[in-house]
């Protein structure tokens, strides 16, 4: 059987690669297809020898850096991968590549990430933080953007299975797509990452520094609560934003090593998140290390902090409410047992998604090699989330 991974682009090792990482142990003889492939070489040995083909965009001026800006071209390069000659596509789609063009007798199964975040619900936020929001720019963007909407619709017909790495996105899935999804839930490195050192006074948050990570609404509400000490870890371009404005009692530490990650969550006393997130990886990898966790209680939070045992849940995304909610963890502090937060953590083990995702690709290969009329004709379409398993108990 030959196996094609196609992925939307190569450029940081974050939360979606490593979810590829764990399909490309499954596959070990998978071709990966992705736009552009720039990833630094210390960051792809995941790539362990996979045979790894890009889009013409790879060669297209300042494809490097401004990829991004590529979007509208993005649609044609994911269709312009020839996959006639495999047997079962796996997308790994957070933007375009769920596009992939298959026939009838491959099966693809898209492992949704989110669909295209700043094409649906958050474009107002998108063309607001973009600086988009009047003007001839403005009116190509929207035009730009209801394209990739009327494409990511079309396109989701071409997929056999959905498979969402949380409820949440499920639910985003039915919304947009109207198609029912198994929820896997994405693996975390739950060895890697795992208990060490003694807590300390401190908090921290780490995460790449783009605006819908809100991390600059983290560093406001420790600028509220000078006797305490939050440590930021992360690049990107909000750098400099934050920069400017964090009180001496907030340290920038920038892009680190995993191990430097690994040891500020092992000591520190809570992981702060504010993101409304799809699922959410780094407060796992904090619940991992016995670290409770401070979140959003929306998003993928929700289903992977278990609120007063594992962590502390705020209601908005304001500075007021990561400072009540910070209040409210030092007053049942004692409450929060390092053991029980990490084998909540253990839940999401990248053993239990490998084995969870290979039963289920068996499974619907089996399936979709019976000869049988279609499974939907004249079906009602029922409930968005398809229960593969029920982690959450």
């Amino acid at each position: 059987m030959r196996v094609a991974v196609v992925h939307d682009w190569l450029v940081t090792n974050g939360g979606a690669e490593r979810v590829l990482a764990a399909i490309l142990d499954c596959y070990p003889t998978a071709e990966v297809f992705t736009i552009i492939d720039f990833m630094a070489a210390r960051e792809r040995a995941f790539l362990r020898g996979h045979e790894v083909h890009t889009s013409f965009i790879q060669k297209l001026p300042f494809a490097r850096t401004r990829y991004r800006s590529y979007l509208p071209l993005m649609p044609l390069a994911i269709e312009s991968f020839d996959l006639t000659n495999f047997d079962l596509v796996i997308s790994s789609s957070y933007a375009v590549a769920k596009g992939a063009l298959t026939g009838p007798d491959q099966l693809h199964i898209c492992y949704i990430h989110s669909p295209i975040r700043y094409a649906w619900e958050l474009q107002h936020q998108y063309l607001r933080e973009s600086n988009l929001e009047r003007g001839l720019r403005s009116a190509i963007a929207r035009w730009l953007l209801h394209r990739i909407r009327l494409w990511d619709a079309r396109t989701a017909n071409g997929v056999d299975r959905f498979v969402s790495n949380s409820r949440f996105i499920a639910r985003r899935v039915w919304k947009t797509y109207r198609r029912r999804s198994t929820v896997i839930y994405p693996p975390v490195d739950t060895e890697f990452f795992r208990p060490g050192g003694k807590k300390e006074d401190f908090y921290l948050t780490a995460s790449r520094l783009v605006p819908y990570k809100r991390v600059g609404l983290v560093v406001d509400a420790f600028a509220r609560m000078p006797d305490k000490r939050l440590v930021v870890i992360g690049d990107g371009p909000d750098y400099q934003r934050i920069a400017r404005r964090a009180p001496s009692n907030v340290q920038l530490l920038g892009q680190q090593s995993a191990d430097v990650l690994l040891d500020h969550m092992q000591r520190a006393r809570a992981f702060v998140f504010a993101a409304l997130e799809d699922f959410g990886i780094a407060p796992v990898e904090a619940q991992a290390c016995g670290t409770p966790v401070i979140a959003f209680g929306r998003g993928g939070a929700t289903e992977s902090v278990v609120n007063g045992r594992t962590g502390t849940l705020f209601e908005e995304q304001s500075a007021e409410a990561i400072v009540a909610a910070v209040e409210r963890f030092e007053s049942s502090a004692w409450a929060f047992n390092p053991g029980v937060i990490r084998d909540n953590a253990l839940r999401f083990a990248a053993d239990r998604f490998r084995r969870e995702f290979l039963a289920y690709v068996e499974a619907e290969l089996a399936a979709h090699r019976r000869p049988r009329p279609p499974a939907d004709a004249g079906a009602d379409p029922g409930q968005p989330v398809e229960k593969f398993h029920d982690l959450a108990g």
